[in-house]
């Protein structure tokens, strides 16, 4: 792990405490899913379609926590490796194959600087991994590295503007509390660090690093959700009237 960025350490601090606390627990519940879906509120991939048929497709997920999405793209004949920076979420991913009968390659590596050849991959995804919390100008273009000509990323991240609506503890407020240029490099009080461009500066970095940006959906609360009981991000009724999360589409032309 030499070369890490402070950052990812950080990170890797925080999410070694979160795994402990909550997601061992959400970890089995993810992996028993069925269906694939995106976000605080479950949206169904079936309903976006932005994933295509991934059979027989060499795909890595880059900051794959305890990688149930690698999970479910395996069980879909997706060639899976998952990437992630905390030892021990990655331990809990491999429990989890042990108990679903689900293996695929687990490897401890910064999504930024992976051990991968160039040209190792068909898709990029990442589902607020390192799409949240790595820094984009480092990730992005170790993504277009790792994707042959035609490749595709699909990346999924927190909006901007539910951030900017964020008090330090909470839910998002109705009123903008936190300046735009102050949320790219985002420090959290509970520790650790995210990273929040605005739409202007991920379509700078996507097509400077040699992506084509394909789609940008905005994802809502479904009518009937409920607000989620442990993600203190917005309420239900807040989703539902502005964009919590931004999920973008992208490829590498041919």
């Amino acid at each position: 792990m030499a070369g890490r960025e402070p950052d990812a350490a950080v990170n890797r601090e925080r999410w070694t405490r979160i795994n402990a606390d909550y997601t061992n627990q959400h970890a089995s519940r993810a992996w028993a899913a069925e269906e694939i879906t995106w976000g605080v509120f479950n949206v169904p991939e079936r309903e976006l379609g932005v994933l295509g048929d991934v059979e027989g497709l060499d795909v890595v997920e880059l900051g794959c926590g305890t990688a149930y999405f690698s999970a479910w793209l395996a069980r879909r004949g997706a060639h899976v490796v998952g990437v992630d920076v905390t030892p021990a979420q990655l331990d809990t991913a491999r429990r989890c194959q042990n108990r679903f009968g689900i293996t695929f390659p687990l490897v401890e590596a910064d999504a930024a600087d992976t051990p991968f050849p160039d040209g190792s991959f068909d898709l990029a995804v990442s589902e607020c991994g390192a799409s949240l919390w790595c820094d984009p100008a480092r990730w992005v273009p170790e993504a277009a590295r790792l994707l042959r000509p035609g490749g595709r990323l699909v990346f999924h991240t927190i909006s901007v503007l539910v951030t900017l609506c964020l008090p330090d503890r909470g839910h998002a407020s109705e009123q903008l509390i936190r300046p735009q240029r102050e949320v790219h490099r985002l420090r959290l009080a509970g520790g650790g660090v995210e990273f929040h461009p605005s739409h202007g500066e991920w379509i700078r970095i996507l097509r400077t690093s040699g992506f084509v940006v394909d789609a940008l959906h905005e994802l809502h609360s479904p009518p009937d959700a409920d607000t989620h009981p442990y993600y203190e991000l917005a309420t239900s009724e807040w989703a539902r009237r502005w964009p919590i999360e931004d999920l973008w589409v992208a490829h590498l032309p041919g």
